[in-house]
């Protein structure tokens, strides 16, 4: 019997892309699903396309800053495994709602946390940041757990802050061997079926070469650790199986690809562009003027393959063939919530 089989779960943003492909999975897995977020921000979402509510024991639909309702869904949902998604996760955005992104990613994790406390049914808590959390100082190495935090733009700053709030929660309230175990996960840039947020490489991608429009790229020579959404979502399952275990997995993770999934973004503009056919074109545009991004970014996963065993799976090509096969089969009418749930299938049991 898997661990997961009727434990109850409180997932924040599950109406979000990898809140709602995570939602998924923990339902094929047997858990009990208690979903905390707002209303999807994008039509279409993955949480209606892949009907996502039908895998639900509870949904509640409510602000991170509402500290009584987090608190009321968690006491009334009893969960042993928490994971918190939820979040302001786009790096332009928080230069247009930098006060915004803050509170939601920042107070926000401050709440969920202070929420935990009052109820003790809680062992184990994997908070979701980033691989933007370090100070980037446009290193060629892979940024590793003990690295500097930092964040030139606010949401790389809220996201670093966020990992400081858990740290300062961990030691001050649950550092006792009985307490739940908590832990914060730092993804690279995913990518996969049912994204379609703003100012997004892939989605920017898909949706022109739907529409048979050239894509324009913003920072063609940006390098950053691609990998299909499944890669660091096991990353987060493994980890909350090992907290359940033992203390010892009470820190901070890394998840990322090998170096194989280390690419620029004209690289991988250019890779979907040659999956997609059909007259799909990249634009490289000279000049122009945008707010400051990082421009290499890689993760060292050496301590998740040593400690956890995790290890991603699909190369780099693979996640862009799993990514267009899923927009094509949406496109064309599909069963999404199927084909969605084939594709877990596929990447393979924990």
């Amino acid at each position: 019997m898997s661990v997961w089989t009727d434990t109850p779960v409180f997932l924040t943003g599950h109406t979000g892309f990898k809140g709602g492909w995570l939602a998924l999975w923990l339902h094929a897995l047997g858990a009990k699903v208690h979903g905390y977020a707002l209303d999807p921000v994008t039509t279409p979402s993955l949480f209606n396309v892949a009907r996502i509510a039908d895998v639900l024991a509870s949904d509640t639909r409510a602000d991170l800053a509402d500290l009584a309702a987090l608190q009321t869904a968690l006491a009334a949902a009893q969960p042993r495994v928490v994971f918190h998604l939820a979040a302001q996760p786009l790096v332009r955005a928080s230069y247009a709602d930098p006060l915004g992104t803050f509170a939601t990613n920042v107070m926000g994790t401050a709440h969920l946390l202070e929420a935990v406390r009052q109820v003790p049914s809680v062992r184990a808590v994997v908070v979701v940041t980033t691989d933007k959390v370090y100070d980037n100082r446009e290193w060629a190495y892979p940024y590793r757990e003990s690295d500097a935090l930092g964040g030139h733009d606010p949401y790389s700053a809220s996201k670093g802050a966020a990992e400081i709030v858990t740290a300062s929660y961990r030691a001050s309230f649950f550092h006792a061997p009985d307490a739940a175990q908590i832990a914060t996960a730092r993804a690279g840039n995913v990518i996969g079926g049912g994204d379609w947020a703003a100012d997004r490489l892939v989605p920017d991608c898909l949706q022109a070469f739907a529409a048979e429009k050239p894509v324009s790229l913003r920072f063609p020579g940006a390098v950053r650790p691609w990998q299909h959404v499944l890669e660091p979502l096991s990353g987060y399952l493994r980890l909350a199986q090992a907290l359940l275990e033992s203390p010892v997995a009470a820190s901070a993770w890394n998840f990322g690809p090998d170096a194989r999934g280390d690419a620029n973004v004209a690289d991988v503009a250019q890779r979907l562009a040659a999956l997609w056919g059909q007259g799909a074109r990249v634009e490289v545009p000279v000049g122009g003027t945008h707010p400051h991004e990082a421009g290499q970014l890689r993760l060292d996963i050496s301590r998740a393959r040593a400690v956890l065993g995790w290890q991603p799976r699909w190369s780099l090509d693979e996640a862009l063939q799993h990514t267009v096969q899923w927009q094509r089969a949406w496109l064309a009418g599909a069963d999404m919530a199927a084909a969605s749930r084939e594709q877990i299938a596929v990447y393979g049991a924990l």
